[in-house]
């Protein structure tokens, strides 16, 4: 039985998150983007859509991950720290789960040519995974950059039949990766495009972490089989973008008692101009779609943002993020590559779990603010680090990470 779409984040029928959001777009995109929405809400509601979608998540992806109590890490801050564990998903990271959902959709609008953009590489491949499950057409815009520095999910990609565009313009990273998935979009608006964070044009925040909200609904229940309460203290996920930490806030938003962490990338420094800290460096104006925090010059043009992760490499946030951090509800806390290495360090040698760069930055929180030893701190591990070990072992000759506990 269907029924209507509940708005559970703090969106209007615009698309607005407070004064963030909409949807900016060229004319040639209204219509794609209006039947977009149209059947994104009537599906969510779609009970034979959603026993499809939870299948997947537990069959192909092997859902729920799990919640683990690290216990070593737990001793060394003196407080409680549980790790959500997306870093076990089938290809690696949360991007699975947006993948599976929005490939599902296109399917049901009868689909045939998806479109994506990557930066880390780890939607892309969760979207080519999907695509050839689905025996769908997919087509990757990916940064000559982080090509470079990401081979091992491009020959993933590869593998799985996508083909992989390099885009040369710009910093050849996320921006303009994204800025050319745009643009074929427009060329093709009959093609399906993946975004693979809460950002773009209205509907695709709300829906990027409608299917990401999975997360907080397994920490609520596998939580209470812990500790025998639903509601963590703390709950920290690192931001570019914004979707992993969407859906690990997703279910505690309108809980005040449940405080929310993002961790964003600050590069070299906040002070520098060789970092990717949005909501410090940034200003309200208009990215990809939507209306944001943007760094940008005083006349609109894009920073060029710097980050150690691929993944965090970008000069915005999602408009839901956004208004969660002006508004006071979230708090954010930037990281620099020094931290978030040091962090995946530490964890890596006292629990032994290589994190993801991306899910390092949110590790980086533990030693930049204090918990109490009372304290349930639930930490969104968005991925795995096999990506970034060419970057790890280029950075253990020095020593200096190689932490004791």
């Amino acid at each position: 039985m269907n029924t209507v779409f509940n708005h559970i984040l703090p969106v209007d029928d615009a698309g607005y998150y407070g004064k963030f959001g909409g949807a900016y777009i060229p004319e040639i995109l209204y219509r794609s983007v209006d039947r977009l929405k149209e059947a994104f809400y009537r599906y969510a509601t779609d009970d034979e859509f959603n026993r499809e979608y939870r299948d997947l998540l537990r069959d192909y992806v092997g859902r729920p991950s799990p919640l683990y109590r690290a216990d070593r890490l737990s001793s060394h801050y003196d407080t409680n720290i549980y790790l959500k564990r997306e870093d076990l998903n089938h290809t690696g990271a949360h991007k699975i789960n947006n993948a599976i959902g929005s490939v599902l959709l296109a399917k049901r609008m009868g689909k045939t040519r998806i479109i994506a953009e990557t930066g880390a590489g780890q939607h892309g491949v969760a979207t080519a995974t999907v695509c050839a499950l689905m025996n769908l057409d997919c087509t990757v815009y990916m940064g000559a950059t982080d090509i470079e520095r990401q081979q091992p999910n491009v020959q993933r990609m590869k593998m799985l039949g996508a083909k992989v565009e390099p885009v040369h313009s710009g910093n050849k990273t996320l921006k303009d990766a994204t800025n050319e998935a745009i643009r074929d979009w427009c060329c093709h608006p009959d093609s399906f495009y993946v975004i693979g964070s809460t950002v773009g044009p209205h509907p695709y925040p709300e829906m990027v972490a409608y299917f990401q909200s999975v997360i907080s609904e397994e920490i609520k229940k596998q939580l209470l089989q812990h500790i025998g309460k639903e509601d963590p203290d703390y709950v920290i996920a690192c931001i570019g973008g914004g979707s992993n930490a969407a859906g690990a806030f997703y279910h505690f938003i309108d809980n005040p008692a449940v405080k929310l962490i993002a961790a964003e990338a600050a590069g070299k420094g906040v002070d520098t101009d060789m970092t990717a800290a949005t909501m410090y460096a940034g200003s309200e104006g208009i990215i990809h779609g939507s209306k944001t925090m943007v760094m940008q010059t005083p006349d609109g043009q894009i920073i060029e943002p710097y980050s150690v992760s691929a993944g965090l490499d970008y000069p915005g946030v999602g408009p839901l993020h956004a208004f969660l951090a002006t508004s006071g509800r979230s708090e954010v806390i930037p990281v620099t590559d020094d931290e978030a290495l040091a962090a995946a360090f530490r964890l890596t040698r006292t629990e032994g779990i290589i994190p993801a760069l991306e899910s390092a930055h949110a590790l980086g929180v533990l030693d930049k603010k204090q918990f109490d030893k009372d304290d349930i701190v639930v930490i969104n591990l968005s991925g795995r680090g096999d990506k970034d070990m060419h970057t790890y072992m280029s950075l253990m000759t020095g020593n200096q990470y190689n932490l004791e506990n």
